[in-house]
């Protein structure tokens, strides 16, 4: 796990710029720095040393110099590809997965990434073709940005590297902003810099005379809703997805140095942890978070099962204006706005693995997504049935049955439920069907925008640009699997896995590990069927059968409860801090043009005097409070550059 930066094209860039543009993901790689540079070629690697600390040093170049890597992530297959290649006569100089790489590459090209199990980000200075080869991971684990200054292409594991280009500058672009504005993240290649673009996940980009070209080598597919199975068994498949996600996490256990894991108290980080425990050979350490506040805290559920397991187990607290004190820091390293504080305690807790002296954990992260975990799973069923069967009498007791973490939503009226979640508004052809109560309740927050803001987006619907990304065959899946496409291709990789994932570890030089998106796993998911993974209302229902002797009852027949944290709270009374309230006075507010003075002061004030405000209140404060901070870190706040026109 590292980053890397590079850039491809005539000019005069050479070491110097390597050099500093390396320096800006120094907390990526802590343990070294590597450079290599041609005339119109280079790469530059901050190293977090985890497989072949002694020999693994990057770039990293093949035996006849033509071939260059630079590398951020690990290959979990590598042992097994390495004998492979070694049986055809292939030689290694050192232990690495990243040597790996590159004797692939020089046997297939392109085809390479087929073969390839694992989370990375990589470039590849080709000197006999006179091409630079870049590709990501299929589930978009770790990041990749890009972009063009004259004839010269760059390209970084972060923005902050790219911007020490000559030339180059931080803008907001207004219609990523929107679109966080109404999907949580933008979509890419889109990223919240003008004219800085990010690698899609499961695509390759070549850069050759002049040009740039991109391509997927991988998609996630369900089957058509009428075919039949070849999972007709329960049982038979509960035991080979036990199978593939053992092997998913042996695989992720390979490492030079000690591997923890986090330890939410939830359903997956439980059994990702059980799973790791009898593969620890010192044991397993494992790590949570914690919160004063009883709505967001499951410290109760985390220590039973770190007892369950015999952990040696850490926790750091996530106290009244801790989320605060960080959030700066927070968007200098999501490099974008965000709608929820979410990210800030797992930036304290990668602090914590840090101050263990540990440099990689597993989580639990994409077993919602692969296995239909998340309430708005359960919220489309029912929302179907209820469209279907408008005069159903056991209609409000299933939307009671929704969120039951939220106990005000509870006690609502059938008519209120019904309304709130958009029962009847929506067609069910609709495409977007599953995500509209999401969509609509993110997209009215940007009641706040700018009059300027407004105007500049008026022929535009983000909503509408996520329709048009769909596959063809997404018409004919199972709404279910509709659903799911929809959480794994957008919000995964542009919120979870990104924001709250690789940004927030790497903060503190840490590599989180996902068994649960295995691309294995991923891909034997998606062909079961919709009622293995959520029968009637009960969530990942296969899952649960297959690792129900890991866990203990309390928690193995948990009901999902989503990682979530204070948000507008988290900035008044005890979290109330100077910068809050210069960056959300209306001289600050009227200065970058985004949004509406009066209308932000009037928001503030009311989250100061009723901090448990409602989503569209929290996600508003969250998203214009991380928007201006966003532009004082990358643009200087006020100034023209941040202006919607």
């Amino acid at each position: 796990m590292c980053g890397f930066v590079g850039y491809f094209g005539p000019g005069r860039d050479g070491r110097d710029l390597l050099g500093r543009m390396t320096a800006a993901i120094a907390h990526r790689g802590p343990d070294a720095q590597g450079f290599f540079a041609t005339d119109d070629a280079g790469l530059g690697h901050a190293r977090l040393s985890i497989v072949g600390l002694g020999d693994g040093q990057q770039p990293m170049s093949d035996a006849s110099g033509e071939l260059t890597i630079a590398f951020n992530g690990e290959i979990f297959n590598y042992v097994e590809l390495r004998e492979e290649l070694q049986a055809k006569g292939r030689r290694f100089r050192t232990a690495s997965d990243t040597e790996v790489i590159l004797h692939l590459y020089d046997e297939m090209g392109e085809d390479c990434l087929s073969l390839l199990n694992g989370d990375f980000a990589f470039a590849i200075w080709d000197a006999r073709r006179r091409r630079m080869f870049l590709a990501r991971d299929r589930m978009g684990v770790r990041p990749l940005f890009y972009t063009r200054q004259g004839e010269r292409f760059y390209f970084a594991s972060e923005v902050k590297a790219l911007l020490q280009v000559p030339g180059v500058s931080a803008e907001i672009d207004p219609v990523a902003l929107d679109q966080i504005f109404t999907l949580w993240a933008p979509i890419a290649p889109r990223t919240a810099f003008r004219d800085i673009s990010e690698l899609e996940p499961a695509q390759l980009m070549v850069v050759q005379d002049g040009s740039v070209s991109t391509r997927p080598y991988w998609s996630l597919d369900y089957p058509d809703g009428d075919a039949p199975s070849r999972h007709k068994d329960e049982r038979e498949a509960a035991e080979e997805l036990r199978t593939l996600l053992t092997e998913a996490t042996r695989i992720r256990m390979r490492a030079d140095v000690p591997v923890g894991s986090y330890l939410s108290g939830g359903l997956d980080s439980s059994i990702t942890s059980a799973l790791a425990a009898g593969m620890a050979p010192g044991g397993l350490r494992t790590f949570s978070v914690t919160f004063d506040s009883a709505e967001h805290d499951e410290s109760e559920f985390q220590q039973e099962m770190a007892r369950a397991l015999g952990t040696q187990h850490s926790a750091v607290a996530c106290r009244e204006g801790d989320i605060a004190a960080v959030f700066p820091d927070v968007i200098r390293f999501t490099e974008r706005p965000i709608i929820r504080t979410a990210p800030a305690p797992l930036f304290k807790l990668s602090g914590l693995v840090r101050e263990a002296g540990l440099k990689v954990v597993l989580t639990g992260e994409g077993a919602d997504e692969v296995f239909a975990g998340y309430d708005i799973f359960k919220e489309n069923r029912v929302r179907r049935f209820c469209a279907r069967q408008p005069g159903s009498r056991i209609r409000p007791h299933l939307f009671r049955k929704l969120y039951p973490y939220l106990p005000g939503l509870r006690q609502q009226s059938a008519e209120y439920l019904a309304s709130f979640f958009g029962a009847n508004g929506h067609a069910l052809s609709d495409p977007l069907y599953s995500h509209r109560p999401r969509l609509d309740g993110t997209a009215a927050t940007k009641l706040f925008f700018s009059g300027d803001l407004r105007a500049s987006l008026a022929n535009y619907d983000a909503a509408d640009e996520m329709v048009s990304r769909l596959p063809e065959a997404f018409a004919r899946w199972h709404p279910l699997h509709q659903a799911q496409y929809l959480e794994a291709r957008f919000l995964l990789p542009g919120y979870i896995l990104s924001s709250q994932g690789d940004r927030m570890a790497m903060a503190h030089g840490i590599e989180g590990r996902f068994p649960f998106l295995d691309h294995k796993l991923v891909e034997f998911a998606a062909g079961l069927p919709p009622e293995m993974k959520l029968k009637g209302l009960v969530e990942k229902h296969i899952l649960r059968e297959a690792t129900k002797d890991l866990l203990p009852p309390s928690i193995g027949k948990r009901s999902k409860q989503p990682y979530r944290a204070p948000d507008s709270a988290s900035f008044v009374g005890a979290g109330a801090s100077d910068y809050v309230e210069t960056a959300l006075s209306e001289a600050e507010i009227g200065a970058s043009g985004l949004f509406n003075p009066k209308a932000v002061a009037k928001l503030h004030e009311k989250c100061r005097t009723r901090p448990a405000s409602g989503f569209r209140d929290n996600a508003a404060f969250v998203g214009i409070l991380s928007t201006q901070l966003w532009l004082k870190t990358f643009t200087g706040a006020g100034s023209q550059s941040s202006k919607a026109a």
